[in-house]
């Protein structure tokens, strides 16, 4: 996955400052980013606050760890099931 120049802090100050009154295209200038990346990070972080970042990040991280962790399972009972169902 690729990783961001910047941190969920970051995100959300500069989306405050947009909250504030600053343009659109005044930020991204400011920030060295494009208006594509700031409506993206606006559609997930706007609204919330910093710690509401950080618990979101914390939720992503387990939801990512939960299904690697089922898809592992069905490929076992996957295997079990076709090893079972060969004649002996």
């Amino acid at each position: 996955m690729k990783r961001t120049r910047y941190s969920e802090e970051q995100i959300i100050g500069i989306l405050t400052e947009h909250e504030a009154g600053v343009k659109c295209a005044d930020l991204c200038r400011k920030h060295g980013m494009s208006e594509g990346t700031f409506y993206a990070w606006k559609a997930k972080f706007g609204g919330m606050t910093v710690s509401d970042a950080k618990r979101l990040k914390a939720l992503e991280d387990e939801n990512a760890k939960l299904k690697k962790l089922l898809a592992e399972q069905m490929l076992d009972a996957a295997a079990m099931k076709e090893l079972l169902s060969k004649k002996w």
